[in-house]
């Protein structure tokens, strides 16, 4: 990666909407305790970014993500009307992160499920997300029938699982499950199916591989999560299970995002952001510190990233620290101070 001449990383930082900047004034304070090796530019985004440019993802911004080619983001809004498109949705299209990373990690004992240590890796720019919809009108009803197309092609389908392969040897995980419907959807999720197999042969002897049915992965994920290490699988199917992995660690607030092209990568919190409680310092910024984890280790600060994660532990389990929403009391900001005093020290 470029180095400035001080011999930092250039990165974008966007704060986000509602809790979005509290979360990442957090975020940047605990980096800062590390080290910080990022020379941020602070640009905007949704709500924040139409106030000031009438465009939720303005020019300044994407220039500065093609430019520094990493950047971490707080939550963003897309306005409800207005013609407005996902704000995440076009920055994956105009970056061409076709490859979505969420982790779920116990970081508190004590709730439904213990020891979860799994991985979703989703494609990000295919299957029905590509949202090629038209309506056909039925007498005087301009929306009777809604019909929505789906494209998976082998390319995609190969590009995602051998990222998913690949993160499973770095990492040392042991299995990928592949996840799909080509029972039904034989076309569309039997390409990527078939295409995963192909690349499953490849890694024979160093990943073991299996696969399941969408439907079926859905319930076993909470019969069973601890059979489960690395699940690769197309955007629809991806983007809930990763939601339902979420939950069995307690929920979006735990849980980070990376979204990784070939040419560029940014890290979010996956939650939204949550306007009713914005103001109020009482948001936990966990999902966005667990992302800049993730940009840690991408950008090729392993160690930074092991001391981040293992302060959090500690301020959670040992220093009793934690925020409302996990049955807390803490501040944003006391929850930071916490995390500040343990990773600098």
């Amino acid at each position: 990666m470029e180095r400035t001449s001080d011999g930092q990383v250039p990165a974008t930082l966007i704060m986000g909407d509602g809790i979005g900047p509290e979360v990442t004034e957090s975020v940047v304070q605990v980096l800062d305790a590390l080290g910080s090796p990022f020379a941020w530019d602070v640009q905007h985004g949704g709500l924040a970014a139409i106030d000031r440019s009438g465009d939720p993802l303005p020019g300044a911004t994407l220039e500065s993500i093609r430019r520094t080619r990493l950047a971490l983001k707080g939550p963003l809004t897309t306005p409800v009307g207005g013609g407005f498109r996902s704000v995440n949705v076009r920055l994956r299209e105009e970056f061409h992160l076709y490859a979505n990373l969420r982790p779920a990690r116990t970081m508190i004992p004590g709730g439904r499920y213990e020891d979860i240590d799994l991985v979703i890796v989703r494609e990000n720019l295919e299957g029905l997300y590509v949202a090629f919809e038209h309506y056909i009108p039925v007498g005087d009803d301009p929306h009777a029938v809604a019909i929505s197309s789906g494209v998976n092609t082998r390319e995609g389908s190969r590009r995602i699982v051998e990222f998913a392969f690949d993160y499973a040897v770095r990492n040392g995980r042991k299995k990928v499950t592949i996840v799909h419907k080509a029972n039904v959807l034989k076309a569309l999720t039997g390409v990527f199916l078939d295409t995963a197999r192909e690349v499953a042969k490849n890694y024979e002897g160093r990943v073991a591989v299996d696969d399941r049915i969408v439907d079926a992965c859905a319930m076993q994920l909470v019969l069973n999560p601890w059979q489960f290490d690395v699940i690769v699988t197309t955007n629809l199917f991806g983007d809930i299970l990763s939601d339902q992995a979420a939950g069995l660690v307690g929920g979006l607030g735990m849980a980070p995002g990376a979204n990784v092209g070939l040419h560029a990568a940014i890290f979010e919190a996956v939650h939204g952001s949550a306007p009713d409680i914005a103001g109020k310092g009482i948001a936990n910024p966990t999902s966005l510190l667990m992302a800049a984890g993730l940009m840690l280790e991408h950008a090729g600060f392993m160690e930074l990233r092991q001391r981040l994660e293992k302060g959090i532990d500690h301020v959670f389990n040992t220093g009793k620290l934690r925020t409302g929403d996990l049955g807390g009391k803490a501040s944003t900001q006391e929850f930071t101070q916490a995390l500040i005093q343990r990773v600098s020290g």
